[in-house]
């Protein structure tokens, strides 16, 4: 069988559910490893902490090493890290003597996996022939959405149907995806973002100009819009909003997933009809209404309202950075991709400890944690301002 750049297109969005498995999965069981191992909260909160801090320290040092290395050794090794840290995850506790250094070991193993895919998967679709590359960056990112719809829905189906106890038979289940596309990605062809013999900007170049730092601004406050909401749509359905766990858990951050999906798909579709600037303009606009709506609102249908309209507000903001950035700044390569994640997750990590940092200055009070939040649409619209002036 001859692969062609479809298939490659195929594998990137699987990557994006990988990357979905690797963030979603291990939250869905932190009571599980609480009352099994005996780990405190404080302790297994501390596992996100980590997950992510190694994912913003491969996107740094992504920026310096995955051009020399080359696309596809690394995507390939990406997916055996997050393959190897899920399979861990289900030895290490029990092997080790400590049960928690076991969990964080597996973290940290897969988390170098995930660090990898954010970096990669983004610049080898672009690096597809094809026109309408918007469209085609927004239909990837959307993938990232439905893999975590699937984890939370599939493996929550998984325990109610065999018990939570069998958790590691669906830890291994999950870790076949990356395994079966790491295969597949070392058969597909895989582009360069740059012409032959031209080479990319270097970080130092990267940061004179003054486009890339809007592109940054940008990036990191698309992150702190959707995680600031996202990582507490439960907590905040469950005690602001007075519904059970399990509504809290469904109609919280699925209804953001299923909303922020479905406007990356929207896009996906329809993106050569539609301006894109203007488009992440009224995204801005919408996710300002969003977190009002939810800071404000005392009645449940209202709050809902809210988690999913800033789900379909913060859907194009990542993708459409990312699109905007590779025509701003056309010899980018993988250092400006590399450094995009990195100001994206430093957004998705500060913007939900601002909202909880907030709330407990207001006893607590989640809902106005999250309208204190609304600094980051603000400043969004602020750097899409900016951006419009040095286009």
């Amino acid at each position: 069988m001859k692969f062609t750049y479809k298939h490659t297109v195929y594998a990137c969005f699987t990557g994006y559910i990988a990357q979905a498995i690797i963030n979603n999965f291990a939250p869905l069981l932190f009571l599980t490893f609480q009352s099994q191992y005996g780990i405190t909260l404080d302790k297994i909160a501390l596992l996100t902490g980590l997950n992510f801090g190694v994912q913003l320290l491969i996107d740094l040092l992504s920026a310096k090493f995955a051009d020399k290395i080359g696309y596809r050794p690394c995507v390939i090794g990406a997916h055996v890290f997050s393959a190897a840290g899920l399979i861990l995850l289900t030895i290490l506790p029990e092997l080790l003597p400590n049960a928690y250094a076991g969990l964080c070991i597996a973290v940290v193993v897969y988390a170098l996996g995930g660090g990898l895919l954010e970096v990669l998967v983004s610049p080898i679709m672009e690096a597809c022939p094809g026109d309408e590359k918007a469209k085609a960056m927004s239909l990837l990112h959307s993938f990232y959405c439905w893999g975590h719809v699937a984890v939370v829905l599939l493996s929550s189906l998984f325990f109610a149907v065999f018990g939570i106890s069998n958790w590691k038979i669906m830890a291994l289940l999950w870790a076949v995806v990356p395994i079966l596309n790491g295969i597949f990605f070392s058969r597909v062809p895989i582009g360069s973002l740059l012409e032959e013999g031209e080479e990319g900007y270097s970080i130092r170049q990267l940061a004179s100009m003054g486009a890339f730092w809007i592109f940054m601004l940008l990036m990191a406050c698309a992150g702190a819009c959707e995680q600031a909401v996202s990582q507490w749509a439960s907590a905040y359905a469950e005690s602001g909003l007075k519904v059970s766990k399990t509504v809290g858990d469904l109609a919280g951050p699925l209804l953001f997933a299923v909303t922020m999906g479905s406007a990356r798909l929207f896009y996906g579709k329809f993106g050569e009809k539609i301006d894109l600037k203007k488009f992440m303009w009224m995204s801005g606009l919408l996710c300002l209404c969003s977190y009002l709506i939810i800071g404000l609102s005392t009645l449940p249908i209202l709050g809902f309202l809210g988690c999913a309209l800033c789900g379909l507000s913060v859907g194009i903001l990542w993708p459409g950075t990312f699109s905007l950035g590779t025509k701003g700044i056309t010899r980018g390569g993988t250092a400006m991709f590399a450094l995009f994640a990195l100001a994206g997750d430093v957004g998705c990590s500060s913007g939900p400890t601002f909202v909880g940092m907030m709330a407990e200055r207001f006893g607590g009070q989640l809902n106005l944690g999250i309208l204190t939040g609304i600094v980051f649409p603000v400043l969004l619209l602020v750097g899409l301002n900016l951006e419009r002036k040095i286009s």
